[in-house]
């Protein structure tokens, strides 16, 4: 029992920022480089593993397998095909289902690339960006528009949907065509095939152009804002609509909550709900990725928690919020 107390303490002390940075780069190690010792996931990754990223991945992104599913006559999916795709579908769902929206705050490429510009930014002293509270509300819904159109666009290639004549098959991944990933990620193993725009034909013209922005968007925007492109992205549209089964939560007890405001400085995502719900449990929302630094920076006993399964992970106490104040300290006279 004493030794149980013991490990609960030290977890609920420990410096998370440290944890959580050599997490990332573990995770980013496994799904960049992981498929060059023969490691691989599958292709069902709730995450931005990049199937562009042909012999270094240690898995594959479901976003990629779900268009290529798509792009079939609708008829196919009334056989065999559409008991493929229904098991393609729960495999999604029972890899994201073990870690939440943790996936985006510790696992994903991109999500690690952002946090990596970020801390470039503060090496540099330039003052990060933020959303206008009016501006905010808008920006949550470009992610289900892209994820509808990544979903339809697909369809539409082998389906005249609506009496719109089929799409080009150009547009058979659209997503995976304008990803930052597809450039981005490769890169990190010295492949920079995928920068460049195919004149092959106009829509892939237009696609490959596109992809070409996004991604200078995604270098300069995620530079002036912490985890600019995590507002956007499709992903974490898909992931949030199977995220309540999931087995890690984020809880709050709103009656040991003051609202003083620590949790929502801490959190790169600017969720108010984090400090001013005080009568919802699970505090995972669509831009939620479970980062916990909200839970890191709680100075009240027990007043948010990561619990998985029933159980509780990590906490916030008033011991662990003394104690990570005087390692940011320490670090912060270090710097200087």
């Amino acid at each position: 029992m004493k030794n149980k107390f013991s490990l609960r303490r030290a977890v609920n002390n420990m410096n998370l920022v440290r944890f959580r940075f050599w997490f990332q780069i573990a995770a980013f190690a496994f799904i960049v480089y992981g498929g060059y010792i023969g490691l691989d996931l599958g292709n069902k990754l709730p995450t931005f593993a990049c199937v562009y990223n042909a012999e270094g991945t240690g898995g594959k992104c479901y976003v990629g397998m779900l268009q290529h599913d798509l792009k079939h006559p609708i008829d196919v999916f009334m056989g065999y095909a559409g008991y493929a795709f229904l098991i393609s579908l729960v495999m999604f769902m029972v890899w994201f289902w073990v870690l939440n929206k943790g996936w985006c705050g510790f696992v994903c490429p991109l999500g690690t690339m952002q946090d990596w510009l970020t801390m470039l930014r503060e090496k540099t002293k330039i003052r990060f960006s933020e959303y206008s509270w009016a501006n905010r509300g808008k920006i949550k819904s470009i992610k289900y528009i892209l994820l509808f159109l990544l979903l339809l666009l697909p369809v539409m290639i082998a389906n005249s949907v609506f009496g719109i004549p089929k799409l080009p098959n150009g547009l058979s991944m659209p997503f995976c065509d304008i990803c930052p990933g597809r450039m981005m990620i490769p890169a990190f193993t010295g492949d920079f095939n995928q920068f460049y725009i195919d004149f092959s034909s106009k829509t892939d013209i237009v696609m490959t152009t596109i992809g070409m922005i996004m991604t200078g968007l995604f270098l300069a925007g995620s530079f002036i804002k912490k985890r600019f492109f995590c507002y956007f992205c499709p992903m974490a549209a898909l992931q949030y609509i199977f995220s309540k089964p999931a087995l890690l939560k984020l809880y709050k007890d709103g009656s040991k909550c003051t609202r003083c405001g620590d949790c929502y400085r801490a959190c790169d995502m600017d969720i108010l709900e984090i400090a001013d719900d005080v009568t919802t449990k699970n505090m995972v929302t669509e831009d939620c990725t479970l980062c916990l630094k909200c839970v890191a920076a709680c100075p009240e006993e027990g007043c948010l928690e990561a619990n998985f399964m029933g159980a509780t992970i990590f906490e916030s106490t008033k011991e662990g919020f003394v104690l990570r104040m005087a390692m940011d300290q320490r670090g912060e006279k270090h710097a200087h």
